[in-house]
């Protein structure tokens, strides 16, 4: 995977066509958009994923709070590539529960490729405004942010 594309895709720097341990090997982690490639690096991803939870409320508050700590955690062991990770699946968290309370079922579009109609499910938007706080929280982060920074110039 040439850099270009890995800094777009968020996957890690994949040389010899095996995925690095991003802990291991921070230099391989390219921060990408958005979400982008929360369910390829590792370890982060089989720390993280048994925590994220969206299907109720208190599902909700469970998992946003089980990673943020994990969040602190990892900002705690100067470990960016976990606080960026932790990140992303706090995002996930707001963007799936938004959804699935948009949409039953979470599919927005119909057999033919067409939106569907909007029906709101109002736990599901709960679920996703707990995560929104959250998120909110760890991405205006000023460390976090300088840490960002610092990554993307060290490895870009």
């Amino acid at each position: 995977m040439s850099r270009s594309k890995a800094a777009l895709t968020g996957q890690p720097d994949q040389n010899d066509g095996k995925k690095p341990d991003c802990r291991r090997h921070p230099e391989h982690y390219r921060v990408g958009r958005g979400e982008q490639g929360v369910l390829t690096v590792e370890p982060y991803k089989g720390e993280l994923l048994p925590h994220w939870r969206f299907k109720t409320p208190d599902d909700a508050r469970a998992s946003s709070q089980k990673l943020l700590e994990m969040f602190e955690d990892y900002r705690a062991h100067d470990d960016f590539v976990g606080m960026d990770m932790a990140r992303k699946f706090i995002q996930m968290g707001h963007t799936r529960a938004r959804r699935y309370a948009n949409y039953p079922g979470g599919r927005k579009y119909d057999k033919n490729g067409e939106i569907r109609e909007r029906d709101i499910d109002e736990e599901k938007a709960e679920s996703a405004a707990i995560f929104e706080k959250v998120w909110i929280k760890v991405r205006e982060d000023e460390d976090y942010l300088k840490r960002k920074k610092a990554h993307q110039r060290a490895y870009g």
